[in-house]
């Protein structure tokens, strides 16, 4: 009679290659958003007036660097209490990385149709939905993590939950900036922005973890 084998296990990886690699993604990704700004040919008859003209390019700028620097601060507190992953974490961090690395292009569209009511509508709307997908993303590797005990067992339970309710308060948000951006598109990029410095706020509750010798 053949023995039945129990189910493999998932297997273990180090983070160091995790981190290095989202890092390096998300690194690029911030570096191609100010290749978006420029100024027309031609405009050194007035130039002053050109640099003020690229406003909406300065401000989605800032709103998406400050997402993904929101991305990149939330990820480093994940990593650094992760104590393993496994391919299933790895899967989910290449999703997170997927949707990061496509926002400078929503970016340049936000910037280039600003000026045209019903386009910039849409620009908006496209943009608020890849900013709330990369929180989404970042939320889930985390609780992904914590479901699957793949976090330290040094961090306590407390932590864990303060880690949990810090990256997951603003999702709810960025769904009413996107509804809000339907009819206001500028004033959505501004709560964008707010979202993300929220966001970026130190996690100021949380006890780091001791450095072994």
């Amino acid at each position: 009679m053949t023995e039945s084998k129990a189910p493999r296990a998932q297997p273990a990886y180090r983070t160091g290659r995790i981190e290095a690699f989202s890092d390096g993604v998300l690194a690029i990704a911030i570096t191609l958003l100010i290749l978006e700004i420029g100024v027309p040919a031609g405009a050194g008859d007035d130039l002053l007036a050109a640099l003020g003209e690229q406003w909406p390019s300065y401000l989605a700028y800032f709103v998406s660097f400050a997402t993904i620097g929101a991305v990149w601060f939330a990820h480093t507190v994940i990593t650094e209490y992760l104590e393993h992953a496994d391919s299933v974490l790895v899967r989910l961090n290449l999703m997170l990385l997927l949707v990061v690395s496509f926002l400078p292009f929503p970016t340049k569209l936000l910037a280039e149709y600003v000026h045209e009511p019903d386009a910039e509508r849409i620009a908006a709307t496209v943009y608020g939905i890849n900013l709330l997908l990369a929180l989404v993303m970042v939320s889930v590797v985390w609780r992904y993590a914590v479901r699957e005990h793949l976090v330290s067992p040094d961090l306590a339970d407390e932590d864990v939950k303060t880690l949990t309710k810090r990256l997951t308060p603003t999702l709810g948000l960025y769904v009413v900036m996107i509804l809000v951006g339907l009819f206001l598109p500028i004033a959505a990029v501004v709560g964008y922005l707010l979202l993300a410095l929220f966001v970026l706020i130190p996690f100021g509750a949380i006890r780091h973890r001791p450095t072994q010798a």
